[in-house]
């Protein structure tokens, strides 16, 4: 077959479809990866095919608009999407078009239900990919909604509410889409819906030692495992020195978040580190005059003799080499974070983040999380030292990541499929 994988979003979301992606090439088939132009060497890297998106989700999430709008209420949410998204879409949409014209199976997200429009068009059959466990069920409410439970019916209720509101936050202009660039006729019914009733192949790349599978869900909803790849990737000079020369030092990132105020983050972050006694590896944070960014570690810069700065890394190889994480429990690197069989402190932004923070701490793989608009010395310093010597939290850790390492996500998937 000729698949179609759509990875919209940021590293996390699309190294896990790379992943799938190499599966399903080592089956037999040919794949394209439909992703933002800035992942064409991890794609490359893989042997698959690459349809770059020149919108590119990363950097508007990262720019000074992007931030303030995200930041900014659900209100302020709507209108800044208009401002800042609607404007990028004609484009996007059009070249995922081109992309997916001639695959015999898309892979698509949610979002924009993408998936759903390309099918109509084409006629592929399409398969939906989740990255947190968003199909409804009583047994906890949708991640992207910040409480831990509001009883079976608030619970169910919650898929509701968030799926109206991306209705009404998206309709309007998926309609022009699918008139202008797609040449269909405007959306009729609830999109979410029509996927449930034709039974679309529901994709959830989790583990089910992470999230049990609800019961209520149907048969055509997968808990398939987490999508991993090992990679050749190279440390870039000094690190390997760096860990060398001490005890395992704790990683602090937060991907694609930028904090307020990064350099008063820093600050704020190795004084914790150095409060909780321990040496730190810094990526994405302004240390000691440095910066460090640009992909797999392509400009590093060391800071003081216990602290070092690196660029983007490949977490599998980096996580395992730490004492601890420290991260904003976004999908893909809290799923790094538990393989790799160490603590995880997790500090949420928005979004389906503080469900992981809080699934994290119900593991036993960590203690409760922080949210960062709270973050302070203490507060990080005390976390930190948890994770570092509370033996039942290391213990859960170590066996969690152990399964997790035992499972195949992408075989799994690629039984679901057929493929």
């Amino acid at each position: 077959m000729r698949v179609a994988i759509l990875a919209f979003g940021s590293r996390g979301d699309t190294q896990p479809c790379v992943a799938l992606g190499a599966g399903l090439a080592a089956r037999g088939h040919r794949v394209t990866v439909v992703a933002a132009g800035r992942y064409g060497a991890l794609v490359g890297e893989a042997g698959l095919g690459m349809s770059p998106l020149s919108v590119d989700p990363q950097r508007i999430v990262e720019s000074e608009e992007g931030q303030a709008w995200l930041r900014s209420g659900p209100a302020g949410f709507v209108r800044g999407f208009r401002r800042v998204v609607e404007p990028l879409a004609e484009r996007l949409a059009a070249e995922v078009d081109a992309a997916c014209a001639h695959a015999d199976l898309v892979l698509a997200p949610a979002l924009g239900w993408f998936g759903q429009h390309l099918s109509e068009r084409y006629g592929m059959p399409y398969a939906l990919l989740h990255f947190q466990p968003g199909e409804p069920t009583r047994h906890f409410p949708n991640p992207l909604v910040p409480l831990r439970t509001l009883g079976p019916w608030g619970n169910r209720a919650s898929y509701a509410l968030v799926e109206g509101l991306s209705r009404v936050l998206l309709g309007r202009m998926v309609d022009r889409l699918r008139g202008r660039v797609l040449g269909l006729e405007p959306m009729r019914g609830d999109p979410f819906r029509r996927a449930r009733t034709d039974r679309v192949p529901v994709l959830c790349g989790v583990s089910c030692a992470v999230v049990d599978r609800p019961a209520d869900w149907p048969a055509n909803v997968h808990l398939t495992g987490y999508w991993f790849a090992e990679r050749d990737w190279s440390p870039p000079p000094g690190l390997e020195a760096f860990l060398e020369a001490g005890p395992p030092p704790v990683y602090v990132g937060f991907g694609s978040m930028a904090p307020a105020d990064p350099a008063a983050t820093a600050e704020t972050v190795v004084a914790a580190l150095r409060a909780a006694g321990a040496r730190g590896v810094l990526q994405g944070l302004p240390y000691g005059g440095h910066t460090a960014g640009g992909a797999d570690g392509a400009r590093t810069a060391g800071g003081a003799d216990d602290m070092f700065v690196v660029g983007e890394a490949d977490h599998g190889w980096l996580f395992p080499r730490m004492a601890a994480v420290v991260h904003h429990g976004g999908a893909g690197t809290t799923a790094a974070g538990l393989r790799a069989g160490v603590p995880s402190v997790v500090c949420p932004f928005f979004s389906d983040q503080p469900f992981w923070g809080a699934r994290v701490a119900l593991l036993g793989a960590g203690p409760a999380p922080l949210p960062v608009r709270r973050l302070t010395v203490g507060a990080l310093a005390g976390r930190v030292a948890a994770a570092l010597r509370d033996a039942g939290m290391r213990k859960a850790a170590a066996r969690l990541g152990e399964r997790l390492r035992a499972e195949d996500g992408v075989a799994r998937t690629c039984d679901i499929l057929g493929a």
